[in-house]
C-alpha cells in the first residue's frame, strides 16, 4: 500500500509543531497527545494499531501490529486525521512535546525503511507502518537502555519524529565508526549496525556520569544525534526539585553535601 502523499511547513525554533496540508481524501496519522490544531472538515478516527493496511484485514492482522506497539511502550491506538471535504486543502497540526526539534524523513529517500528510538515517532502519512525493530546482537539487547527495542518506520511516505535540544545530522561512510550515549539516537539508517560497548575503567564507570554503556554505530548510513534526550532533562527536573530550598545549593560541598546526608 503506497502512502498519501502530504504537504507540510514546520514552525517554531525550540518547540516547534508540524502542519499537515492534506487534500481531499488524504490522512495522516498520529500518536494520542501530539494533536495541536486543525481545519474544519477534517475528520478524527480513533483506530487499533498502526493503520498502514499492510498487513491486510483480519483481526489477527490489527493485534499484531497493535501488539507490537504496546511492546515500545506506546499506546495500543492511534488516531487518524482525514480530509474529509471534497475541494481545497485543510491542514492539522501536530506539536512536539518537548523542547527540541521535528525532523521530517521520506522514506522513499532511505531505502523504505528507518530506525529511531521508541518515543520519537509524532505523525506520518497514512500507509507508513510503524513497527518495532530488535537488535540482533545480546550486548545492545541486555544493556541497551532506551535503545534496547526501537521503532521502525517503514513505507514510502513522510514521517515526522521529533527530538530534544539541538539535531545533528552525521553520515558516516562504510566502516566509519562513532561512539554516543544510547539516549542521544533519535534515528538512523538501516544500512547502519548498532551494538553497545561497556565503558572500560572502573573509574571511568564509577566516577564519569555518562552510564556504564555507550552506543557504537557502523556505516555506512545515516544518523540523527539529539543533544538532549528526554530521560536526560527529566533526571536534572527531578534532582533539582529533590534539592529545591537546600542552603548549600550554590556551595562548593553542594554535591558532596547531598551525597553525605543521602539526598
Amino acid at each position: 500500500m503506497s502512502a498519501h502523499e502530504i504537504d507540510y511547513r514546520i514552525m517554531g525554533e525550540e518547540m516547534q509543531c508540524v502542519e499537515v496540508e492534506l487534500d481531499p481524501g488524504e490522512s495522516v496519522v498520529a500518536e494520542a497527545g501530539s494533536f495541536m490544531m486543525m481545519d474544519p472538515e477534517i475528520s478524527m478516527e480513533t483506530i487499533f494499531g498502526d493503520g498502514s493496511g499492510s498487513r491486510g484485514g483480519g483481526l489477527m492482522g490489527k493485534l499484531m501490529g497493535a501488539g507490537k506497539r504496546l511492546l515500545t511502550g506506546e499506546s495500543l491506538f492511534m488516531t487518524v486525521y482525514t480530509h474529509t471535504g471534497r475541494s481545497g486543502k485543510r491542514s492539522v497540526t501536530f506539536a512536539s512535546p518537548y523542547p527540541g526539534k521535528i525532523i521530517p524523513l521520506d522514506l522513499q529517500q532511505y531505502g523504505g525503511k528507518i530506525i529511531c528510538q521508541k518515543d520519537s515517532f509524532l505523525c506520518a502519512a497514512k500507509g507508513v507502518s510503524v513497527g518495532i525493530e530488535f537488535q540482533r546482537k545480546l550486548g545492545a539487547g541486555f544493556f541497551g537502555g532506551e535503545g534496547f527495542i526501537m521503532q521502525k518506520l517503514e513505507g514510502d511516505g513522510l514521517s515526522f519524529v521529533h527530538s530534544g535540544g539541538y539535531v545533528l545530522e552525521r553520515t558516516l561512510a562504510h566502516g566509519e565508526t562513532i561512539k554516543i550515549d544510547t539516549g542521544c539516537l533519535v534515528a538512523m539508517t538501516s544500512s547502519v549496525d548498532y551494538d553497545i560497548e561497556f565503558v572500560k575503567g572502573i573509574k571511568t564507570a564509577v566516577f564519569g556520569g555518562e552510564g556504564l554503556f555507550f552506543a557504537t554505530l557502523r556505516g555506512p548510513g545515516k544518523v540523527w544525534i539529539q543533544s538532549l534526550p528526554f530521560s536526560r532533562m527529566a533526571d536534572r527536573i527531578l534532582s533539582a526539585a529533590g534539592n529545591a530550598g537546600r542552603r548549600e545549593e550554590g556551595s562548593i560541598l553542594g554535591g558532596l553535601g547531598n551525597l553525605l546526608d543521602g539526598r
